[in-house]
């Protein structure tokens, strides 16, 4: 699901290019959540600036321009929305520019008297994507494989260098300790519905030491 919010700031949009390269669209239709957090992320040529904004006010009329409002969209909000499963915003993608208006008036006409370049700026002027850019990878999954891989890596590292730099584990890691802790934590009544982990060898430590108390 992608969302392009429109604030005052039209440069964020470039109503002259009839067909936007992929970069554009992905940089003018980042995946944003501006209800929970409050922020905007603009599309610009190279880079995403970030702006705090009420939350209150992300979705006011008054910050779409003169984009036309065409439905109810997917919540009743004033936004454009990218989505395969409601393609249905509810303001046009473009602002109406003189441009714009000129080519939906001739809209109105015959079709067979539009060019192909038209019908696709007529396209563009209501959506930001078509489906298949839409269902496009976005190269996500390979960041998230190598940042995986990364703190991957620096576990291992961690792990190799405490490895190395201690000879044996605390005493702590012993198995008496281990059962002397459980039945520490069995006679102060501790986890008295889930119970406590019982470590390995604490059955057989019992029954010695019940059979060593009987012998004496």
């Amino acid at each position: 699901m992608k969302f392009v919010i429109f604030t005052y700031d039209d440069n964020s949009i470039d109503t002259d290019r009839t067909e936007p390269d992929e970069a554009m669209l992905t940089m003018r239709c980042r995946l944003l959540n501006p209800v929970s957090n409050g922020f905007l992320l603009l599309g610009r040529r190279s880079e995403i600036l970030q702006a705090h904004v009420p939350k209150a006010t992300i979705y006011n009329k008054s910050r779409i321009g003169n984009r036309e409002v065409v439905g109810f969209g997917f919540n009743g909000d004033y936004s454009y929305i990218d989505r395969t499963d409601f393609p249905f915003p509810a303001i046009r993608f473009k602002k109406s520019t003189p441009d714009v208006l000129a080519l939906r008036e001739k809209e109105r006409g015959d079709w067979r008297k539009l060019s192909i370049e038209e019908k696709k700026s007529l396209y563009r002027i209501s959506f930001c994507q078509t489906f298949a850019e839409m269902n496009a990878p976005d190269g996500e999954l390979g960041g998230i494989i190598g940042w995986s891989l990364f703190f991957i890596s620096i576990s291992l590292w961690v792990h190799a260098l405490i490895v190395s730099t201690y000879d044996s584990a605390p005493t702590s890691f012993s198995p008496e300790a281990r059962i002397a802790q459980y039945l520490r934590q069995e006679g102060i009544n501790n986890q008295p519905i889930s119970g406590n982990y019982k470590p390995p060898g604490v059955d057989e430590w019992l029954k010695a030491n019940k059979a060593q108390d009987m012998e004496e």
